[in-house]
């Protein structure tokens, strides 16, 4: 059986795969970021995504990128209609959804559109109304762009909860800091934790988890959680050539291993049930986001 006729089976087997499984009540929204672009925060948001739905969840991404969206270019895809063609009044989301072989499905961002926050109240209601209608998800995975932006700021926090990647690399350290203070300036008790990316091995990636939760509690008052350490992995850079997740492309590597391990845990430590059904729902999500980024405009 050649690889695409793999993936195509992989999608029909789903449904059965997830007849098996405890579903959830009400989805989790899961915002994740990171402080400096070249970290690998997309990659890791599709393969998260990807591994979930090999545990029988339903997924669903959405590109929040606005700017840079690139989720498509990850899976070698491109798609016809964006979310731009929903803030135009173009198309429904339902319209733009992909659903694709790995078993999850993508919202594709606006690329170039980075002003969702200054739509007007007409279409706020009509792009709330439109998410709210998405209700059959067990995750929403956010990939939000990189850095401190008031965009990507408010896009966590709507969340759930929110994870931050980053490197062992000096500077992607320092940013990741950055952002976690911009995200606790405005709610301290917002739940983050921390995907060390790239790392060597286990000992060299808890370090650096360490180091970014130290130094996040004695600045800010704040503790991360360690999520999870991703190793370095040539496998990994071959999938981005190929435009293939590494975790469908090189499911027995090293990276595939550990994205599992992170996968396991987070299914774990998920409740079927959050007790805030509004923000656990997209509507809810982008009606929270609205009235963040009005907030943050207020606060200027």
């Amino acid at each position: 059986m050649d690889q695409a006729a793999g993936l195509r089976k992989l999608r029909e087997d789903l449904p059965l795969i997830r007849s098996n499984v405890v579903r959830r009540t009400s989805a989790k929204i899961i915002a994740i970021t990171s402080g400096k672009g070249g970290v690998g925060k997309t990659t890791f948001a599709v393969n998260f995504a990807i591994s979930l739905a090999r545990e029988g969840q339903k997924v669903l991404v959405l590109d929040g990128d606005l700017g840079l969206a690139n989720i498509n270019v990850i899976l070698g895809i491109i798609p016809k209609f964006t979310l731009y063609h929903v803030l135009k009044g173009n198309k429904t989301l339902r319209d733009i959804i992909l659903q694709i072989p790995e078993g999850i499905d993508i919202i594709p961002g606006a690329n170039g559109y980075a002003q969702l926050a200054d739509l007007d109240s007409i279409s706020r209601d009509a792009l709330i109304r439109d998410f709210s209608e998405l209700d059959e998800y067990d995750f929403i995975i956010i990939d939000t762009g990189a850095g401190i932006s008031s965009n990507v700021i408010a896009l966590v926090l709507a969340a759930d909860e929110g994870y931050i990647v980053t490197t062992p690399e000096p500077t992607s350290i320092t940013d990741s800091y950055g952002l976690i203070k911009s995200i606790t300036q405005r709610n301290k008790n917002f739940p983050l934790k921390v995907v060390i990316n790239k790392a060597r091995d286990e000992a060299e990636g808890k370090k650096v988890a360490r180091r970014v939760i130290e130094i996040s509690d004695k600045f800010l008052g704040v503790r991360p959680e360690e999520l999870g350490v991703i190793y370095k992995d040539e496998d990994v850079e071959k999938s981005i050539l190929v435009q293939k997740p590494f975790f469908i492309n090189s499911p027995r590597s090293k990276a595939s291993e550990c994205m599992q391990k992170i996968c396991k845990a987070v299914l774990e430590n998920s409740p079927e049930s959050l007790e805030n059904t509004e923000t656990s729902k997209l509507g809810g999500y982008i009606k929270k986001f609205f009235q963040i980024s009005d907030a943050n405009k207020v606060g200027k």
